[in-house]
């Protein structure tokens, strides 16, 4: 439900719990626009601390740490949809936290997600839930091969994630289950992978981003690809579901909408209640980032309608990608590459630590460019 309208104007506080990189984003877009940033985060000097006024090093769930920010900020979101929704659910009315608790309930646990977009009205990979062997066994029999097994809750870039493709793969995995919860889905189909960046404000105003066509290897996000190669009448199906989606689960704030594009349709792969990555390219290429975007929804401010600026490729950067992207962003074929660190400590293997933008009006043209870049890229 949409609350009554606290509009909170530039030199106000905003609070951020969680300290990641989309945290220090949001910050970086806030501070542009005049706020003051506190963040809650439980380890030292991470993306977000090196950046924020004031830190609050407490787990998720400090209840006297989330209540102190919660008292202390004009408003308060988060960067991320691990945070405890229980402790959330509590302390949502002590403070200005117009996002609240549903979207955390509904997307921290992939069963209620799944569940939440068929009651919204639309088409999700074949699944059934799992808590024990014989819930797995009669799933897989249902389902078929090839199938995923993912934990309900927790899991991001392929953790918590196994693929079965044979009974063989069924009974290595048959183990781990043990009465704990799981999903069984079907593979989907799909010709590629796409995403929409939509935004809800406090105002009830919805605005999306154009869709984003994404390329995964070792199932984290390597590209991604504004404008998605996609025909005219996709992209619109596209952005309806999402703009749709996010009205019908009444969610405020940034939503992040995963999709498969098969020869039937649109299928809904998986929801972020967040900025997300393949939105990054937004800082660069649209005439406003997914992260201005995001504080404005929660401070009350008008949204902007997103453009695109120019077509953008984004590379992810992991940990063993650094040295050569560095010396690869020196050439003079690459001037236009617009290169953002996440301020991590550690360039840890396949760990995301930074990302490239490239743009360019000649979409085949960017494409070499990119392809260029990419030839020697480390594993």
């Amino acid at each position: 439900m949409i609350k009554q309208p606290k509009v909170i104007l530039p030199q106000g506080k905003i609070g951020i719990i969680g300290g990641g990189q989309l945290g220090r984003m949001m910050a970086i877009a806030a501070r542009q626009m005049g706020y003051f940033i506190e963040v809650l985060e439980p380890s030292k000097n991470g993306p977000l601390e090196q950046i924020s006024d004031t830190t609050y090093h407490a787990a998720y769930d400090d209840v006297q740490s989330l209540t102190k920010m919660l008292q202390s900020n004009d408003v308060v979101t988060y960067e991320f949809e691990n945070v405890p929704y229980q402790t959330i659910r509590k302390l949502e009315s002590v403070g200005n936290l117009p996002q609240g608790a549903m979207p955390l309930i509904v997307t921290s646990h992939r069963l209620r997600e799944k569940l939440a977009i068929k009651d919204a009205g639309y088409e999700v990979a074949p699944f059934l839930a799992v808590m024990s062997t014989d819930e797995l066994r009669y799933a897989v029999k249902k389902i078929g091969y090839p199938s995923i097994l993912k934990t309900s809750s927790g899991g991001y870039d392929g953790k918590g994630q196994w693929v079965l493709r044979s009974d063989e793969d069924l009974e290595q995995v048959l183990p781990i289950v043990n009465n704990n919860e799981y999903v069984l889905e079907g593979f989907v189909d799909f010709d590629l992978e796409v995403s929409v960046i939509v935004t809800r404000s406090i105002l009830g105003e919805i605005e999306s981003f154009p869709v984003t066509e994404n390329i995964h290897k070792n199932q984290i996000l390597h590209v991604s690809i504004a404008p998605a190669r996609i025909s005219k009448e996709l992209q619109i199906e596209a952005e309806n579901i999402a703009r749709g989606l996010i009205e019908k689960l009444d969610f405020v704030g940034t939503l992040a909408i995963e999709m498969f594009v098969t020869k039937n349709g649109i299928i809904i792969n998986e929801l972020a209640p967040r900025p997300h990555n393949s939105g990054h390219w937004t800082i660069d290429g649209a005439n406003v980032s997914q992260f201005e975007q995001h504080i404005r929804a929660i401070c009350g401010l008008p949204l902007i309608k997103p453009v695109i600026k120019t077509n953008t490729v984004m590379v992810n950067l992991l940990g063993q990608h650094v040295d050569y992207a560095y010396k690869m962003w020196q050439k003079p074929q690459f001037s236009n590459a617009k290169i953002h660190m996440y301020g991590k400590a550690e360039m840890i293997h396949n760990r995301k630590v930074g990302h490239i933008n490239f743009m360019s009006d000649d979409q085949a043209l960017l494409e070499k460019i990119v392809e260029s870049f990419l030839t020697d890229f480390p594993e």
